[in-house]
């Protein structure tokens, strides 16, 4: 496994939308390193997430995958380098599982979109490695808030590429399949020599699953591994809270002792 390989980096990137939402981001992606983007509601993480994605254009700057930049490469291109799930639902009730899972396979389908044993394989093994193979016949409207969501996962491992983004995969999920998702995803980025990137509020989780991290706020952006986020103070600059602190060996968010 190599994890020096920097596929995605930005050059003075400047998101938002009339005005940049932070200042200007030079950042890495690693392959083999899954990295966990953490912040307070409203500080741009999704914006940030689907301007990587060129979803959406950002202000100013350059994103560059394999040092080409995304603007340039074409969409056929692109969906065969990156794959996304947001955290919006997807209008997919018609479909069973299999068949929406099976769309993470169109980068590589012929003109028909007809999918070979091949291709069969590969949604079969992402509906296995999610946990959701007992349902690949079931309609997606039968499905739970929870379940649904590891079926947008399991079509973004169908697809193949090597960058990965979730925008709070783990949101609709009880407390032991938010572990069992974040496992997943670190062993997809470990074990698969991957690039993925996961933006949550599960602080604690990601401090102690994440091989790097992204802590975003107004004014500020840092980055390093959990040692590094938590020797530095970054975690504490970024959730200033009089009633609530971060204990570093416990490695989450605890009620302040009242004096």
């Amino acid at each position: 496994m190599n994890t020096d390989i920097n596929i995605l980096t930005t050059r003075d990137l400047q998101i938002g939308y009339e005005k940049p939402l932070c200042k200007s981001l030079n950042l890495n992606l690693k392959c083999g390193n899954l990295t966990c983007l953490i912040g307070s509601n409203g500080v741009g993480k999704s914006t940030l997430l689907r301007t990587l994605a060129n979803l959406q254009a950002p202000i100013s700057g350059q994103i560059l995958i394999n040092g080409v930049s995304i603007q340039s490469v074409s969409k056929s291109e692109l969906t065969r380098s990156l794959s996304i799930v947001l955290t919006d639902k997807a209008a997919a009730g018609g479909l069973t599982v299999f068949e929406l899972a099976a769309m993470g396979r169109h980068p590589y389908t012929n003109f028909f979109g007809r999918i070979t044993d091949d291709d069969k394989n590969i949604i079969d093994k992402s509906l296995e490695q999610v946990g959701i193979a007992h349902k690949k016949d079931s309609y997606v409207s039968e499905l739970s808030d929870g379940e649904r969501q590891k079926v947008m996962i399991a079509k973004a491992l169908a697809q193949q590429t090597p960058i990965l983004i979730l925008d709070e995969p783990t949101a609709f999920l009880d407390a032991a399949a938010r572990v069992e998702v974040m496992q997943l995803l670190h062993c997809v980025a470990n074990e698969q020599n991957k690039a993925v990137l996961v933006s949550t509020h599960e602080v604690g989780l990601a401090m102690q699953i994440a091989d790097n991290m992204w802590l975003m706020n107004k004014s500020e952006f840092y980055s390093g591994s959990s040692d590094e986020i938590i020797e530095n103070g970054f975690i504490d600059k970024l959730f200033q809270n009089d009633n609530v602190k971060f204990d570093s060996v416990q490695r989450r968010f605890v009620i302040a002792q009242s004096k």
